[in-house]
């Protein structure tokens, strides 16, 4: 078996990436460099590769739990928390670099390609309130609950103490669907109404309640539900 520092430098993935930049390595030789090492009769790269085979592309692999990467030969505790944070930074970027651009939400799609890669793969349930300027731009978000969504763990006055600890002019809601069934469910609609309300009395409108089912959304207001 030929270790990575037996290969020319150009083959090295670190190397390699200073010398010709990131965007010159492969997929595999990416996850080379996030693995670091390989196992006994195997080297990272040959591991990378067989790993990348079996899942196709990096977007199946990124959506894998610790559970599912540890049962991957060669990969243990350690280097499948360095993949899930490495993949978790790539969603949190792609999402705010949309934020911090100071977009102005003019549309549930606007909202939708801002969370999506936050969300869709998530396993479980989480509720978040948006809160928007006057000029209807991302102030700041915040998770109010994770998991099952009720109305004992979604409560109208945690929303709006987010919402006025914030200045926030109107706000959205958005949550997840683990199981990527886009339709709203009674529970939905009835805390959705029930937050509306407050809202009014507030004089802090709710603008949309957003719900993210993997690569897909469904909005509210769209829907006519509010």
């Amino acid at each position: 078996m030929s270790k990575v520092k037996d290969l020319p430098i150009d083959d090295r993935p670190r190397e390699k990436l200073l010398l010709r930049g990131p965007q010159n390595l492969t997929d595999a030789e990416l996850i080379a460099i996030l693995l670091r090492t390989g196992t006994k009769g195997k080297s990272v790269i040959a591991m990378s590769q067989e790993i990348i085979a079996k899942e196709s592309n990096l977007a199946q692999l990124a959506s894998k739990s610790s559970a599912e990467l540890i049962k991957t030969s060669g990969i243990g505790k350690d280097k499948s928390a360095t993949l899930l944070a490495a993949f978790e930074i790539s969603r949190r970027i792609l999402s705010q670099a949309k934020w911090f651009s100071q977009k102005k939400i003019t549309s549930p799609s606007d909202v939708a390609d801002i969370f999506i890669p936050l969300l869709r793969d998530e396993f479980k349930e989480q509720f978040i309130v948006v809160c928007l300027s006057s000029a209807n731009k991302i102030i700041r978000y915040e998770k109010i609950s994770l998991g099952n969504l009720n109305s004992s763990v979604v409560h109208p006055r945690e929303i709006f103490k987010t919402a006025i600890e914030n200045n926030s002019a109107s706000i959205i809601l958005i949550h997840n669907h683990p199981s990527e069934n886009p339709e709203p469910s009674n529970e939905d609609i009835s805390i959705t109404r029930k937050i509306v309300e407050a809202g009014k009395m507030m004089d802090i409108p709710v603008f949309d309640h957003i719900i993210i089912a993997g690569s897909s959304y469904t909005s509210f207001v769209e829907r006519r539900l509010i």
